[in-house]
């Protein structure tokens, strides 16, 4: 099999090389500024796990690889300003919103969009980083950089967040995880709960709404789409053209990883609906040193990414899944006091979407 170049040489790059070793797929996660002669990247597929990228004497040569997949879409999907154009002409539900070009809009944004205007910068902004929430009185805030820059958006009340992880293949078929159950803090993704058996009505329609897109991107690999739920419709929150935060569980969770399942679809392998049969529960260490007493905990899979420790910043994952929903209780119980704080109402969230 070819190997496989990622762009970009984090968490999610180092976890495709960890699904690709079962298989025998060589993956080779590359820095951005990485010299292009250290890199075999002549004879591989190429993928990313970023949206976007500055110029270097590496993407130089990437952005004419004919083997660079989905290479056109990224820099579509990662300005926010025309992933949404492309949702509203597929007429797929997102929240109201426009494009943030000068302070002098702020009468009609609050008329039009009510009184909680979400700004998010165009590119870049992600995990709470470049958005603002603003109510009548503080547009003072946002920094007149942003103007321009920005889209802004009807604060919505919803009851639930949740994302789709999918995969299309080369064929143009396409499988999917079921529904997942995310709790962000601060812009951040605290926990996720997966269930086998997810609300009906709720799947068939992201997997309608995700499919739309992926058929009319004509792409290949795997994408997740975060969703509100509001009322009994979901609202298409952001996509990510790449494997996710959201789908971490399906390291121990699935019969085939989103991280296998992406090496699959860009490889032209089979693709084979991956088979969820646990319950499985995802919590983000975010700033914690590394606790060896979560591993006296059985049911819990500790996923360390090696990254120096630094306040907000995503250094691993704890895996939990068991065909029993009140084992998953309990261990997620017998968690809390190895945890800080700030993780207690994301276990206890955890807890009672499993019930």
């Amino acid at each position: 099999m070819k190997p496989v170049c990622v762009l970009g040489n984090g968490q999610l790059g180092r976890m495709l090389r960890q699904a690709g070793e079962p298989l025998g797929i060589a993956v080779y996660p590359v820095g951005l500024d990485a010299e292009p002669e250290a890199v075999p990247y002549q004879n591989s597929v190429i993928t990313a796990e970023i949206e976007r990228w500055p110029e270097t004497a590496l993407t130089r040569e990437l952005a004419i690889h004919n083997n660079f997949v989905n290479r056109d879409i990224f820099p579509r999907l990662a300005d926010r300003l025309t992933q949404k154009q492309l949702l509203d002409r597929l007429h797929l539900a997102t929240a109201p919103w426009q494009l943030l070009a000068n302070s002098s809009q702020w009468p009609q944004v609050f008329a039009n969009l009510g009184e909680l205007a979400i700004v998010k910068r165009r590119v870049g902004g992600y995990d709470g980083r470049g958005q603002w929430r603003l109510r009548p009185g503080q547009e003072n805030q946002l920094p007149a950089d942003a103007y321009g820059e920005c889209i802004v958006e009807q604060g919505i009340n919803f009851s639930g967040e949740v994302s789709l992880v999918g995969a299309r293949g080369h064929d143009g078929k396409s499988v999917f995880y079921p529904l997942t159950h995310n709790l962000h803090e601060e812009g951040i993704l605290r926990a996720s709960v997966a269930l086998p058996q997810p609300n009906p009505a709720l799947q068939q329609q992201a997997e309608q709404m995700l499919s739309a897109v992926l058929d009319e991107l004509n792409y290949v690999g795997v994408m997740a789409m975060e969703c509100f739920i509001v009322g009994e419709r979901l609202l298409i929150n952001e996509l990510a053209p790449r494997v996710h935060n959201s789908g971490h569980w399906t390291q121990n969770g699935a019969s085939i990883s989103q991280f296998e399942l992406h090496l699959r679809a860009i490889l032209d392998l089979p693709l084979p609906t991956p088979v969820v049969n646990t319950p499985s529960v995802m919590i983000n260490l975010i700033g914690t040193a590394l606790n060896p007493q979560w591993l006296a905990l059985p049911l819990v899979h500790l996923h360390w990414y090696e990254k120096e420790v630094r306040e907000g910043r995503k250094l691993g994952h704890l895996n939990l899944n068991d065909p029993n929903a009140a084992s998953l209780q309990h261990t997620l119980h017998a968690l809390a006091p190895l945890l800080p704080s700030e993780y207690q109402s994301g276990l206890a969230w955890a807890q009672q979407r499993l019930n």
